[in-house]
């Protein structure tokens, strides 16, 4: 009687471990792994954009890109006006800047 009730107990324990470990494993390919995908598309682009590239900034502004330094590029936004941005603000479009934006919020 005994051992039938440890029994049942050890198997009942093993169902609860494989159930936690399958949560974990259902958050981890839902969640994380698109999010860090994503943030490795953005990075590529970041790194491939040279002179000339129009850009749009997290602050949503376009501008078209005139120098590039170490962690920053200096933008021309309109005749004569050039500003400087930190590479962390450009995205790929304006979409992603404002799902990125939006995310952030959440």
């Amino acid at each position: 009687m005994l051992n039938s009730i440890l029994l049942q107990a050890a198997g009942g324990g093993m169902m609860n471990i494989i159930m936690i470990v399958a949560l974990i494993a259902i958050f981890y390919f839902f969640m994380i792994r698109p999010q860090q995908k994503r943030q490795n598309e953005i990075k590529k682009f970041r790194e491939g954009i040279k002179v000339g590239d129009r850009i749009v900034t997290a602050g949503g502004i376009y501008g078209k890109v005139k120098d590039i330094k170490e962690n920053t590029f200096v933008i021309t936004i309109a005749k004569d006006v050039a500003i400087t941005i930190d590479k962390g603000s450009v995205y790929p479009s304006a979409q992603e800047a404002a799902t990125d934006a939006q995310q952030k919020a959440n």
